[in-house]
């Protein structure tokens, strides 16, 4: 048998392996045998036994190898493998590593799901959810075991409430639960300390938030746009990083004296809204960049706003209407407020439109140096 033979086995098969070697040694033991008979039966013995020894380097190796352990198998075989194959196990080394970010999201949507499927309680690995436009009413009880989650946007469903557990989400660092059903926010979002947006646009009967979330410190986004919010949360003027703030199309009268609070401030909507005026703490903040506002009814703006260059100060007005249609469309606001507590799925999705063209439109008009602007 010549020590140059290639053996060609399955690496990833250890018991394929051993089963081939176990019998290869059979056979050689046999072999052996044979010889050692004929060896004693000739003359030429000692001859015999050198022409052996030179043969028998390579079957030793078999004979220690199935002896002693399959560690030796799996270093043999490596060390034969081909260039490719080689290349081949770093890559699976470099993947276990690094797993496939794609394999850490997890994607629902659809409006013929009602509920989360039951195999995601075991993905506890995940990092991110993105789960939009089912018929979900509820987050699943094993949302605590998901504490890598980073992400957890669940716009456009059905959601009521967001359980207490999800205070447990501690490497959370942005929430999405915009265009949902929810009334309350539980104060254990607090725990979530990493979190660094949040976003609950369009609940519409949404009317406060804990003063637990001031220990939001990295918070840098809020949008409350399209709630039920008469004055701004407490908490809000907490949270000491926060660079973006919507509060558009609320219910607020005025803003407080102290937004001064919010230093890291750069960029505030308040547009439809009932604000008459602009509180003169607002020129403290140097961070600041753009305000956008409703003009229709403001009446009182600290000058120092409007006509720093610095600051991209933003009136949007309503096209003129008379009083009657006025009076005609708060009549009508009134009869659906009365009949529907909840709006359906597709005016949310208009209110959701509407906001993107909002925001696309705002966008266009930060390069622009006119002031005011007008908006339909």
């Amino acid at each position: 048998m010549g020590l140059e033979r290639k053996l060609e086995v399955p690496v990833y098969d250890l018991s394929l392996i051993r089963g081939i070697w176990e019998v290869r040694v059979k056979k050689y033991r046999q072999k052996q045998k044979k010889e050692q008979e004929r060896v004693e039966k000739s003359a030429l013995e000692r001859t015999g036994e050198d022409r052996w020894g030179q043969e028998r380097t390579g079957e030793d190796r078999w004979r220690q190898v199935t002896g002693n352990s399959l560690f030796f198998i799996c270093s043999c075989l490596l060390d034969n493998l081909s260039e490719p194959d080689q290349q081949q196990i770093q890559e699976i080394q470099q993947n276990q590593e690094e797993p496939d970010q794609d394999k850490l999201v997890f994607q629902l949507e659809g409006d013929n799901w009602t509920d989360f499927p039951k195999e995601l309680q075991w993905m506890t690995y995940l990092r991110e959810w993105h789960v939009t436009g089912t018929k979900i009413h509820h987050l699943p009880d094993y949302l605590a075991r998901f504490t890598q989650l980073t992400v957890l946007e669940i716009p456009k469903n059905a959601i009521t409430e967001l359980p207490p557990e999800i205070g447990k989400l501690t490497q959370l660092k942005l929430l999405n639960v915009s265009y949902n059903r929810l009334t309350s926010v539980p104060p254990e979002l607090g725990l979530c300390e990493e979190l660094q947006k949040l976003e609950l646009t369009g609940n519409h009967n949404l009317m406060e938030l804990p003063f637990e979330l001031s220990a939001l410190k990295q918070l840098v986004h809020l949008d409350i746009a399209e709630n039920r919010f008469v004055s701004i949360p407490i908490c809000a003027l907490r949270m000491v990083s926060l660079q973006l703030l919507d509060l558009s199309n609320n219910l607020l009268t005025d803003l407080p004296q102290d937004m001064d609070r919010l230093q890291q401030l750069v960029t505030l909507f308040v547009h439809k809204n009932r604000l008459s005026y602009l509180p003169h703490c607002l020129t403290n903040i140097s961070s600041l960049s753009m305000i956008v506002i409703s003009g229709d009814e403001l009446n009182c703006v600290p000058t120092k706003l409007c006509s720093n260059p610095d600051i991209k100060f933003i009136r949007l007005y309503d096209n003129p209407m008379s009083s009657e249609k006025k009076k005609e469309e708060e009549e009508k606001k009134k009869e659906k407020s009365k009949k529907k507590r909840w709006r359906d799925q597709r005016e949310e999705v208009k209110d959701s439109r509407e906001k993107e063209f909002m925001e696309a439109y705002i966008d266009t008009l930060k390069d622009r140096g006119d002031r005011p602007l007008r908006s339909d």
